[in-house]
């Protein structure tokens, strides 16, 4: 538990972190264009002084006449025009700057252009000796207005890297895990291989002194037992082939196996169609998972209830439920009960529900879940496998 809160709280650092940052970077991604805007408006009322100036000095000297043109002419990024007190645009040269030229010879939309720049920015009054005051009419200039997009690209380009890389790390631990889960079964599938081939050799000199005892006929029904288990981990550690097809036989046979092994105070009950369904699966590792299921579920009873398995079809997939009438689970329970060493019992390990849903997942393509679960009264799990186009069903 305690780690549990731990592993929590550093994530909700890691994401206050990576938020704090994103805000900090569109605030002075904007406080920059705010200031690059300032900017652009100091030179425009500078320009507007320059033309000015220009009409209300007759006779400037030879500094002024030479400063005039470069303030007008030094501005290459800044989109204005100067017009009258009617709006009228005045197209002579220096009175204008950096519209293209097909707005300029188009007087609609170069009335729809300086709309827009009023829109936009209040135009600058230019007050002249005559009376007939201009106006300077401005926009932002090309990069300014590109710059306004950058802090919401550039917060939404780091969202998607720390997705990524949540991604991505993610996926190099599964992974890792992976391994680490078939590396185990395959090392437990090799350790019990070598006493139950002992076990093996030494039943069949039992079988000549005394062939037809019940001890005997016992010990090599758990010497099979121990052959498919061995055979279980074995297939986990690779990719088993899916070559059995009657998912009624599997299911029956689990079942009956189960039936016998279970406490009597369990009413077992089974539910099949009465028609064979037709499913490509693997029989050793669909049943370890039945048994999981069940198992699990004689658990949550302590031995004594009604567990009920079902399964039919529903459009496209074919469904096996496990139901329990038992202790059932809390919604924090049911959440971790695929993690790998999870466990809510005592002696337990935490690895059976966890290999059922890689077996599910992985090698049949399906799903594994719990549809259904409330404390105290019990819990469902649910197996769907999709049909596809040759997952048939016969009747």
């Amino acid at each position: 538990m305690r780690k549990s809160i731990l592993t929590r709280l550093n994530n909700w650092i890691i994401f206050v972190v990576m938020t704090t940052l994103v805000i900090a970077i569109v605030v002075s991604s904007t406080s920059l264009i705010n200031f690059l805007r300032k900017e652009e408006i100091k030179r425009i009322s500078l320009l507007s002084k320059a033309i000015r100036i220009q009409q209300e000095v007759k006779t400037p000297d030879t500094d002024v006449l030479d400063l005039l043109p470069d303030i007008l002419n030094i501005n290459n990024t800044i989109p204005f025009i100067v017009t009258d007190k009617f709006k009228n645009p005045i197209l002579d040269l220096g009175y204008y700057r950096n519209i293209p030229e097909s707005t300029i010879k188009d007087p609609e939309k170069l009335q729809d252009l300086i709309r827009n720049m009023e829109k936009n920015y209040d135009p600058i009054e230019i007050k002249v000796p005559d009376g007939n005051n201009q106006f300077v009419y401005y926009d932002n200039s090309r990069m300014l207005n590109n710059l306004r997009y950058s802090p919401y690209i550039l917060g939404l380009f780091i969202l998607l890297y720390f997705g990524f890389s949540f991604w991505f790390f993610r996926t190099i631990k599964k992974t890792d895990e992976g391994y680490l889960w078939a590396g185990l079964a395959k090392e437990t599938a090799h350790q019990i291989g070598t006493p139950l081939s002992s076990m093996i050799g030494w039943i069949e000199i039992m079988k000549l002194d005394n062939p037809d005892s019940d001890g005997v006929h016992e010990i090599e029904r758990d010497i099979e037992r121990l052959r498919t288990i061995s055979e279980r981990f074995s297939k986990i550690g690779s990719v088993p082939e899916l070559n059995d097809r009657n998912f009624n036989e599997t299911i029956q046979e689990n079942y009956d196996y189960l039936k016998t092994r279970i406490s009597r105070k369990v009413n077992f009950t089974l539910n099949l169609p009465n028609y064979t369904v037709l499913v490509p699966h693997n029989k050793i590792l669909m049943s370890w998972v039945i048994e999981n299921l069940v198992k699990n579920a004689v658990d949550a009873m302590k031995g004594e209830g009604a567990i009920t398995m079902s399964v039919f079809e529903r459009n496209k997939n074919i469904l096996i439920e496990v139901k329990d009438n038992g202790s059932g689970m809390t919604k924090q329970q049911a959440r971790n009960a695929f993690n790998p060493g999870y466990s809510t019992k005592k002696r337990g390990w935490g690895l059976g529900l966890s290999l059922a849903r890689r077996v599910i997942h992985e090698y049949h393509n399906g799903d594994i879940k719990i549809s259904q679960t409330e404390v105290g009264k019990g819990s469902t799990f649910r197996i769907t496998i999709r049909k596809g186009e040759n997952y048939l069903t016969g009747n």
